[in-house]
């Protein structure tokens, strides 16, 4: 390693000899000698005027980090500088450095704080002082930075940083998509030698692509023996060569290779980290690089089309790169298909040479119909707007497929570049697909025999269906009763006789007995296949497994059963019910004879038998000369529903002959419905008709009031408070009277008359009232009246009492 000239300022390196210097044999008193004494004066100037500058630049960016900390103006920050600078013993430019690399924390200050872990023993590996390296590396920053092209960058590394560590040479090679590599700058080669490393194929060895594929870099002690072609071989060919990958942001970006005229032993690792220092700094450069026109495999290609064009290699799906085309004036007439990758397939069979390079329009002229395929790759690379298309006809790029050719078209634009993807859709295998899918879904399993070679052909459905490995010999079609229970032997038998001996199709339902223990239940379908001659030669036929089936009738037919034996039951149920209900309240009753009026009942059982309920009536004259008129209703239908309501009745009757009003009659009655019948909730209204006051007093429990006709009009009785029986254990009723005149008509229903599903009450009560207004002559006529115009529509039981006084 050189180390620093004395009589230069730090950090600069010691001059090198010119590659055309004049030789030290030229007298220094002869002209010639003279002016080369001359000459080189003036590049030891001319350096130390750069390295001058530069360390000025150093020094002024320290000056402004004093600025900033300190909170100070330039003139105290430069005072601070120079105080700090005396107190350190060190050089201005050495303690600036130090500034920098304690504001930045940054790759070169690591590297630094790396270096001088090492030098700070002398007799150490590394020879070079610390703050000699930390001046190097930030002046080769500065240099990097203010590079106008990564040549200028080239020439500051070599001048600042690495002529120092003996290096005479250095390159920066670019990094393409396809790998290859391209001079990106240099700097000690002849200008020869670098036109002719302007750029390197993909896949050719040299000690840049080692550098680029291995994770460290490649260190070469020497080149002669390595075998590797390179740049400068011939100028340096016994001098020790490093590649080292120029990254950043975790993507490398290009190679930084550098040469030394001589053997080397391997660099101590602080070294090796100011260069791997040296070449971040080079990634951030590259990362903006454009190769020149006319470089790489294609001439004039963009970068971005080269990435699009691995893209495209790496698809599963047909692809085609395309770049625009135009004309002399600069206008986009056409589109060039670039690149077509290697799933690539014509529709019209044509090969990818023939289609690779033309236009889009020549090769596929029905994309400009009315498809408008090639207004859309217009529009999406103008706009970027990717287009997606669902099974579009292949008839839009070429006429002579089949009409029934369809793809999937995906367009997007990437960079000066567009990737047209289309994915076709095989009609035979989407069908293939379909019957594979129908057949694992419906577990059918087919085969197929030649009985003239013995050969037999499964699926792997059939396989699975007689639970054999698929490596397994298929069983013949002639086999077939030893793999299935014994009880289907005659099925089986009559089977085989049908398609072997009479020759005709046949099938047939058996358990299969599989080798894993499992029986399951096949259906077996088989057909002969007859030469010309009408000899049998093969069979083909399927399997299907109906376990599913089987079972699901035997569940049917088990249900059946006994939804016909619960039938039978809800018939006899409903039988005694109904015989119940009519033993107690038959639906023509004997009228009831009472001096001076008229009683009448109607009652109208249910339509749907299981729904019969337990509406009831009674119009009975009791001892003291009163008649009692009630009618109710019992929550449910059914048994249970009847006899609950036997039980209120009854109730009813025997509690009315203690001469209790209606009121208080409701209240012992709710009793007996919450504690003597279950729990069970009823309605009703209860009235004692006073035939020589002619009064009526009535009390309801929850139940509609009665409705009262006089003369033509109708109107429902005032409600009365009351609350409906069986609900809580002890209740009050209340009850009112009314006087009735002769000729005056009420009447008691039970909620079947009048409710229906989409109309309130209200609504139901008020068309009972108008059917009521026109009131026949008789009483019975009546009453069948407003069964006949009930517009009730919830199939349940009605009960209606009507008195008429005379």
């Amino acid at each position: 390693m050189n180390a620093y000239e004395p009589g230069t300022p730090a950090g600069v390196p010691a001059q090198l000899p010119a590659a055309d210097a004049v030789s030290s044999d030229v007298p220094a008193t002869t002209p010639v000698g003279r002016l080369a004494a001359t000459v080189e004066r003036l590049r030891r100037e001319v350096r130390a005027a750069q390295a001058e500058a530069e360390g000025r630049a150093l020094i002024e960016l320290a000056k402004g980090i004093l600025v900033e900390r300190l909170g100070c103006g330039p003139a105290q920050a430069a005072r601070q500088l120079a105080e700090l600078t005396e107190q350190a013993q060190t050089t201005p430019l050495e303690f600036a450095v130090e500034v920098i690399n304690q504001a930045a924390r940054d790759r070169v200050a690591e590297v630094t704080e790396a270096f001088l872990s090492v030098a700070a023993d002398p007799s150490g590996p590394v020879a070079e002082s610390a703050e000699s390296a930390a001046v190097r590396l930030r002046a080769a920053e500065s240099g990097v930075l203010a590079a106008h092209d990564t040549q200028a960058m080239a020439d500051s590394l070599l001048d600042h940083a690495l002529r120092p560590l003996g290096a005479v040479a250095v390159a920066i090679w670019a990094a393409g998509s396809d790998g290859s590599l391209t001079l990106a700058g240099s700097a000690g080669f002849p200008p020869g030698e670098a036109a002719r490393w302007h750029y390197v194929p993909p896949d050719v060895a040299t000690v840049a692509r080692r550098g680029l594929t291995e994770p460290d870099g490649q260190w070469l002690p020497s080149l002669a023996g390595s075998g590797l072609p390179t740049i400068g071989r011939r100028e340096y060919a016994d001098g020790a060569r490093i590649a080292v990958p120029a990254g950043a942001g975790g993507r490398i970006h290009g190679v930084l290779e550098i040469a030394w005229p001589k053997p080397e032993e391997p660099l101590p690792r602080p070294v090796v980290r100011q260069v791997e220092a040296l070449a971040e700094l080079c990634a951030h450069s590259l990362e903006t690089f454009v190769p020149p026109p006319g470089t790489g495999p294609e001439p004039g290609l963009l970068p971005d089309v080269v990435e699009l064009m691995d893209l495209a290699d790496g698809l599963h799906d047909p692809a085609l790169v395309l770049v625009p085309h135009l004309d002399d004036t600069g206008q986009l007439v056409d589109f060039r298909i670039q690149h077509v990758n290697g799933r690539f397939l014509d529709p019209a069979g044509r090969p990818r040479a023939v289609v690779g390079g033309a236009l889009l329009l020549e090769a596929y002229p029905m994309a400009a119909g009315d498809s408008e395929l090639f207004q859309r790759v217009e529009r999406v690379y103008a706009t970027g707007e990717p287009f997606r298309a669902r099974r579009m006809r292949l008839t839009a790029l070429v006429d002579q497929v089949p009409l029934s050719a369809v793809a999937d078209i995906s367009i997007s634009r990437h960079g000066s570049g567009v990737l047209l993807i289309w994915r076709i859709e095989d009609e035979t295998a989407r069908l293939a697909s379909l019957l594979q899918h129908a057949q694992r879904l419906g577990r059918i399993g087919g085969f197929e025999e030649n009985l003239l070679t013995g050969e037999i052909t499964w699926n792997g459905q059939l396989f699975s269906l007689y639970g054999r490995p698929a490596t397994s010999p298929p069983v013949a079609l002639q086999d077939l009763p030893a793999h299935a229970h014994p009880d289907d032997a005659v099925v089986l038998g009559r089977f085989l006789r049908t398609v072997l001996h009479h020759r005709r199709p046949a099938s047939a339902a058996f358990r299969l007995l599989r080798p894993d223990g499992v029986t399951r239940h096949i259906r077996v379908v088989a057909e002969p296949v007859l030469d010309t001659g009408g000899q049998l030669f093969g069979l083909r036929g399927a399997y299907q497994d109906i376990s599913a089936q089987h079972w699901t009738e035997v569940a049917l037919a088990a249900t059946r059963d006994q939804l016909a034996h619960t039938e039978q039951q809800a018939v006899e149920r409903n039988r005694l019910t109904l015989q119940l209900q009519h033993a107690i309240m038959p639906p023509a009753q004997a009228p009831l004879r009472v001096p001076g009026l008229q009683v009448a009942v109607r009652y109208r059982p249910a339509e749907t038998e299981h729904l019969v309920g337990g509406d009831w009536y009674d119009a009975v004259v009791l001892p003291s000369g009163l008649v009692l008129l009630c009618v109710g209703d019992v929550a449910g239908h059914g048994i249970e529903a009847a006899t609950s309501m036997v039980v209120l009745r009854n109730a009813l009757r025997g509690l009315a002959v203690t001469g209790a009003g209606p009121a208080q009659l409701l209240s012992w009655l709710n009793i007996v419905a919450h504690h003597l019948t279950g729990a069970v909730t009823a309605t009703a209204v209860c009235g004692l008709y006073d035939g020589e006051r002619r009064t009526l007093r009535w009390a309801r429990a929850g139940h509609l009031p009665p409705v009262l006709v006089r003369a033509a009009d109708a109107t429902a009785l005032p409600p009365v408070k009351g609350l409906l029986l069986g609900a809580v254990p002890e209740a009050r009723y209340e009850e009112t009277e009314v006087q009735l005149a002769a000729g005056d008509t009420l009447l008691m229903y039970t909620d079947g008359l009048i409710e229906r599903r989409d109309r309130s009450v209200e609504e139901s009560l008020s068309h009972l009232l108008d059917t009521a207004r026109a009131a026949p002559s008789t009483l019975d006529q009546q009453l069948d009246r407003l069964l006949t115009y009930s517009r009730s529509d919830t199939d349940d039981d009605t009960c209606i009492v009507g008195i008429r006084v005379a």
